[in-house]
C-alpha cells in the first residue's frame, strides 16, 4: 500500500480530537457551514451534490416498488398534532411553534412539522374509502424542524433534510411486509451505494417511535466505534386510522382501519459517510455518490498539448464517469491536496510523458495506489478501479466493525467493555425497561437493537441473570 502521510495539515488528527477533525472535515471540504440561526446549517454546493445523489439513488428505489412522491403542507394545526396522545408526547419537546401570523395572534398554534404523520392521516382521511383505494404508498422529500438542544453540522440540526415515507395499508401483513421491506431498502442502499455495512434488527420499545408499535432500523459504526442509527422503518398498526377516523369498506363491504408504515433517511448519512471512510486528509467518498468520481490533473500544463490532451480525456469521459478538469493555474501540489481532502475516488494525472506514451496515471482516494493506464483503456478501467475502491472501502469498513464488536456475559464485564473498548457490544437481555435503563445511567451505553439474526450467548440477562429473551447489540451512539 502506498504512503499514508498527511497531506492536508488544515485537519484535526482523529487521534487528537475526533470531534474537532469531523467539524473540519465538513468545513474544509465545503460541503456545509453554520448559518445565522443556531443549529440551522447551509449546506454548500459540494454538499448539495452529495445529498442528490443519494436522494436520485433512494427515489429510484422507492419509485421502482410503487411508491410516488407527494408534497404535504409544512404547518401542522396544534389540534391535529395533539390528536394521537403518544405520537405528540413523543414530539413535545422537540417542537417549534408559529405564534403570529404578522402582527396578529394566532387563534390556534401552528406547529412547524417535526414529521409528517398527521397531515397525512389528515389526507388519507379524505381519500381512502374502498379497499380499491389501497395500498396508498406515498413518500416525500422536505426538510424537517426540530429544537435540538445541541447541534452538529448533518448529525444532529434544527433543521434538516430527508424522506418521508407514508403508506396505508389493506392488512396487518402488507403492512408489515412493507415495513421489513423498506427496512432492506435502506441496508441495501447503505451497503451497495455508500459502502457503509449495517446491523438490521427492531428497537426495543424504550427506543421506538413515538405512536409506533414496532421500529426496525439499521445501525452502523463509525470510525470511534459509535454507533449511528442510520435509517428507520415504523409499524403503526391501525392506531393513527382509528384516532384520525381513517376507514373503508372492505371486500366483506363491513368498515375497516387501514394499517399504516413509515420510514425516513435523513441527512445524516452524510455524518455516516464522513465519520465511516473518512481519514486524517478528510473525506474519502463513496464512489457511487460522489460528485465528482474522477478529477483529471494537467502536469506541466504550461507545456504545449497537456492542456488540450487533458481537456480532450475530459470529454471524452464525461459520459462514462462524473468527471472534472481541474485547468486552474494553482499547482498540481495544491491540487492533490485539494481532492485528497474533498474525498474524490479517482484523481487522473496526465504529463508530456503521459502523452508521449498514450498513458496516465491514476491514483485511488482510499489506498493511494498508483496505477499507470494506457488512454485506449479508459471507458474499462475506471468503472473497475471504481468498483474496487466501494469493495475496498465496505470491506475496511466491516473489519472495523467486527474487530470493535465484543461479547458481554455479565454485568461486570460490559462495564469494562463500555469503558474501555469503543464499539458495539453484544450481551443478553430479559426484555425489562429497568434493566436497559441500568445500563444507560451507569454503564453510559443505550440499546442500539434486537438484530433479526438472534444468537444465543446465554440464558441469563446481561444485566440482571433472570432468563434472557432477545440478544441486544449496545453502545454509545450519535
Amino acid at each position: 500500500m502506498a504512503d499514508k502521510k498527511k497531506m492536508v495539515e488544515a485537519i484535526t488528527a482523529m487521534e487528537e480530537d475526533f470531534t474537532k477533525w469531523y467539524t473540519d472535515v465538513v468545513k474544509k471540504a465545503e460541503l456545509a457551514d453554520y448559518s445565522g440561526v443556531r443549529g440551522c446549517m447551509i449546506v454548500r454546493p459540494y454538499g448539495t451534490a452529495l445529498w442528490e445523489n443519494i436522494r436520485n439513488d433512494l427515489d429510484a428505489r422507492f419509485k421502482a416498488l410503487g411508491h410516488e412522491n407527494i408534497m404535504m403542507p409544512l404547518f401542522i394545526p396544534e389540534s391535529l398534532l395533539q390528536r394521537e396522545k403518544d405520537h405528540v408526547e413523543g414530539f413535545a419537546p422537540e417542537v417549534a411553534w408559529v405564534t403570529h401570523g404578522g402582527e396578529e395572534k394566532l387563534q390556534e398554534r401552528l406547529c412547524v412539522r417535526p414529521t409528517s404523520e398527521t397531515v397525512f392521516c389528515e389526507h388519507y382521511a379524505d381519500i381512502i374509502h374502498s379497499y380499491r383505494d389501497l395500498p396508498k404508498l406515498y413518500n416525500q422529500w422536505c426538510s424537517v424542524v426540530r429544537w435540538e438542544k445541541t447541534t452538529r453540522p448533518f448529525l444532529r440540526t434544527m433543521e434538516f433534510y430527508w424522506q418521508e415515507g407514508h403508506t396505508m395499508h389493506e392488512t396487518a401483513e402488507e403492512a408489515w411486509a412493507e415495513t421489513e421491506q423498506m427496512l432492506n431498502v435502506y441496508a441495501d442502499f447503505c451497503e451497495q451505494s455508500l459502502a457503509i455495512p449495517v446491523v438490521k434488527g427492531r428497537k426495543t420499545d424504550k427506543e421506538k417511535f413515538a405512536g409506533a408499535e414496532a421500529t426496525y432500523t439499521i445501525e452502523a459504526m463509525m470510525h470511534d466505534g459509535k454507533a449511528l442509527q442510520s435509517g428507520t422503518s415504523h409499524y403503526f398498526g391501525d392506531g393513527f386510522a382509528k384516532a384520525f377516523d381513517i376507514q373503508f369498506t372492505g371486500r366483506d363491504n363491513k368498515l375497516q382501519y387501514p394499517h399504516q408504515t413509515s420510514w425516513g433517511m435523513s441527512t445524516r448519512i452524510i455524518g455516516a459517510i464522513i465519520m465511516t471512510h473518512g481519514d486524517d486528509n478528510g473525506l474519502v467518498l463513496p464512489p457511487r455518490v460522489a460528485p465528482t468520481q474522477v478529477v483529471i490533473v494537467p502536469i506541466a500544463m504550461h507545456k504545449e498539448g497537456v492542456l488540450d490532451k487533458a481537456t480532450e480525456l475530459y470529454e471524452r469521459l464525461k459520459s462514462t464517469v462524473r468527471v472534472k478538469l481541474d485547468a486552474s493555474d494553482n499547482s498540481p501540489g495544491w491540487k492533490f491536496a485539494e481532492y485528497e481532502m474533498k474525498g474524490v475516488p479517482l484523481r487522473l494525472e496526465i504529463g508530456p510523458k503521459d502523452i508521449e506514451n498514450n498513458q496516465c496515471v491514476v491514483v485511488r482516494r482510499d489506498t493511494r495506489e498508483k496505477t499507470v493506464v494506457s488512454l485506449d483503456e479508459l471507458e474499462t478501467v475506471l468503472p473497475a478501479l471504481l468498483d474496487a475502491v466501494h469493495d475496498g472501502l465496505y470491506q475496511k469498513a466491516l473489519a472495523r466493525r467486527e474487530s470493535m464488536t465484543y461479547d458481554a456475559h455479565n454485568f461486570e464485564e460490559i462495564k469494562d467493555i463500555a469503558d474501555n473498548k469503543p464499539g458495539l457490544i453484544r450481551a443478553m437481555w430479559c426484555g425489562d425497561l429497568e434493566c436497559e435503563m441500568r445500563l444507560k445511567d451507569e454503564v453510559g451505553i443505550t440499546s442500539r437493537c434486537m438484530p433479526f439474526e438472534q444468537e444465543e450467548l446465554d440464558e441469563v440477562c446481561v444485566c440482571c441473570g433472570k432468563k434472557a429473551k432477545k440478544m441486544v447489540y449496545w453502545g454509545k451512539a450519535y
